[in-house]
């Protein structure tokens, strides 16, 4: 099988698995709706389009997490378009500074489309909701292997400043959420985050079963890291 790698950082993330009227909050790492909706979006995917959408939400999904990121808090105001009526307050929660590596396992030539999809885009991909750009390219890379196994080949993609606090170590433990196998479906979690269709008129998804692994990452020496110094910019500027 093929592995399609995608890194997901950002100022702000939002994975919403369930919204309450005007509460919406975000799971501690990326949904399986929330990736393969950006990954349909690439590819040119209409809303509504069940059918085109049926065989990315057939990939085996995973990811690890990097660096975890601070869940925050904002309040969000508005009014009717035509009225100019307040509508209510809503509450939306983020993740601040995480960084996460998503997996996709299938077959070579689907992931091979949207490993192309990703670098050039039919929309432009967000992190959860439209108000989350990534900072950088989402797409790593296309893998052969099992998921845990290239989840587990993937060199570290935190944040330097955050990798800076494990300077000394050899390694770093992190975790992975991955689908459960059909042995599996009674020890893990279960999220309604599995897609059937993302038209306007009838969202649907079905129940899917996630578990967690542990794998060990090589972390890169401190004369790897660079050095951050905020009076070099003063240096600068005065040059």
């Amino acid at each position: 099988m093929s592995v399609l790698t995608l890194r997901l950082a950002g100022p702000l993330q939002s994975w919403g698995a369930s919204a309450r009227f005007a509460r919406r909050t975000t799971e501690a790492a990326p949904t399986k709706s929330g990736v393969i909706g950006m990954l349909a979006a690439a590819a040119g995917i209409e809303r509504g389009d069940d059918d085109r959408l049926a065989p990315l939400a057939a990939l085996k999904f995973g990811v690890r997490i990097d660096q975890p990121g601070t869940r925050v808090r904002d309040f969000h105001t508005a009014h009717h378009g035509l009225t100019g009526k307040s509508m209510p307050l809503s509450e939306r929660f983020y993740l601040a500074d995480a960084v996460f590596v998503a997996a996709l396992e299938g077959d070579r030539p689907l992931l091979g489309e949207l490993h192309a999809a990703l670098r050039a885009p039919v929309y432009a991909p967000f992190l959860g909701r439209r108000s989350c750009p990534p900072s950088l390219p989402v797409e790593l890379g296309l893998h052969e292997g099992g998921l845990v196994d290239v989840l587990r080949e993937v060199p570290w993609q935190a944040s330097a400043w955050y990798r800076r606090q494990y300077r000394g170590r050899n390694e770093i433990e992190l975790t992975v959420l991955r689908e459960a196998g059909e042995d599996e479906q009674q020890a893990g979690d279960v999220l309604r985050d599995q897609p059937l269709s993302f038209a306007a008129e009838h969202r649907r998804h079905a129940l899917r079963t996630q578990v967690s692994d542990c794998v060990r990452i090589p972390t890169p020496s401190a004369r790897q890291l660079p050095r951050h110094d905020p009076f070099d910019a003063l240096d600068e500027e005065s040059a």
